[in-house]
């Protein structure tokens, strides 16, 4: 069998194609405000650019809520994981969302949009944990200029699958006769053979599973960001480490700590790859292109009153598509 790499976590984390790139944030923020800001000084903070983990939280590009105010991104997917804490999302679209405590959602961008993502610290008393996992899935070349499109995934209707103390949520991909929701219709993972998975995987200690066979060419990595170790076919891999796996099934066994780990597994789209910070095209003219269109259009411009909207506190968990149309979970 092929060996397998240990890598440290590193933010972000170590990804490789069909997946651009993982980050992992974990703030212990404290009591919110009224603003549901945090209800703690700000001094000695690099406010617009704080990714400094200072009494165990940071504000991002955020100046009065921790998060990350309007940006652009075009030609790939941003699937975000909030498992604790919310986020409050508003796009050049007209969509808007509030997701958390286990909730996913899932953007093409395509041709581009601009969305803001921020924090609100809603509890009043404290604290306000937040946990996200952002990953940027690429798209293939005949995706790049697609419309883009906006999905949630509540809580209660990603499938899990659970066996012998083991449980793993399912955002894409299959495991055993557990299926994912259909993807967005122009992602890659919606090619029946991209392989494409992730899935957020929680052991009890002792537990054990086999994971399956994964395509032949396929890229697959589990990141332990939880726990103290676990043994993949008997090799060690400690919390703070992810491991570069090759296709074949293999068995995972937890020690006597609970652990997470987060899934990604897919066959490589194979394709160039043109990057100029959150534009992914092909080749660099294509690059040019999205960046005019963004000087000229601003991909829709921006609806809202604020570079770093946030919704009511009492809002709750909602959202709201270009459409106009509103859901709730």
């Amino acid at each position: 069998m092929e060996a397998i790499r240990i890598f440290p976590l590193g933010f972000p984390w170590e990804t490789s194609d069909p997946f651009l790139f993982c980050v992992y944030h974990l703030d212990a923020y404290p009591a919110g405000n009224e603003e549901m800001g945090p209800d703690a000084p700000l001094t000695g903070r690099n406010l617009g650019n704080d990714f400094v983990l200072k009494d165990g939280w940071r504000m991002y590009h955020g100046l009065q809520v921790p998060g990350f105010p309007a940006h652009p991104h075009c030609g790939f997917e941003t699937v975000t994981l909030v498992t604790r804490g919310y986020c409050d999302h508003a796009d050049s679209l007209g969509a808007a969302a509030r997701f958390g405590e286990g909730d996913a959602q899932w953007i093409t961008t395509g041709s581009g949009l601009q969305h803001s993502e921020m924090f609100p610290l809603l509890n009043r008393e404290g604290p306000n944990t937040l946990e996200l996992f952002q990953i940027w899935l690429n798209l293939p070349k005949n995706s790049k200029f697609a419309d883009p499109h906006f999905r949630m995934i509540w809580k209660d209707q990603v499938p899990v699958w659970e066996n012998d103390g083991v449980q793993i949520r399912l955002i894409a991909g299959r495991m055993g006769n557990v299926k994912a929701l259909a993807p967005p219709p122009d992602s890659w993972a919606s090619e029946p053979d991209s392989d494409l998975h992730i899935g957020l995987i929680g052991l009890q200690p002792g537990a054990h599973f086999e994971l399956p066979e994964a395509l032949a060419g396929s890229h697959r990595r589990l990141f332990l960001f939880e726990g103290n170790e676990v043994h993949i076919q008997g090799q060690s891999l400690k919390k703070g480490q992810g491991a570069d796996l090759p296709v074949s099934g293999l068995e995972i066994r937890n020690t006597q700590t609970p652990a997470r780990l987060l899934w990604l597994q897919g066959r490589p789209i194979g394709e160039p790859v043109a990057r100029y910070g959150p534009f992914v095209m092909n080749e660099a003219a294509e690059i040019d292109r999205a960046l005019e269109n963004f000087r000229n259009t601003r991909f829709g411009g921006w609806p809202w009153r604020h570079q770093d909207p946030v919704h009511d506190r009492e809002a709750g968990r909602f959202a709201q598509f270009p459409d106009g149309t509103n859901i709730t979970p």
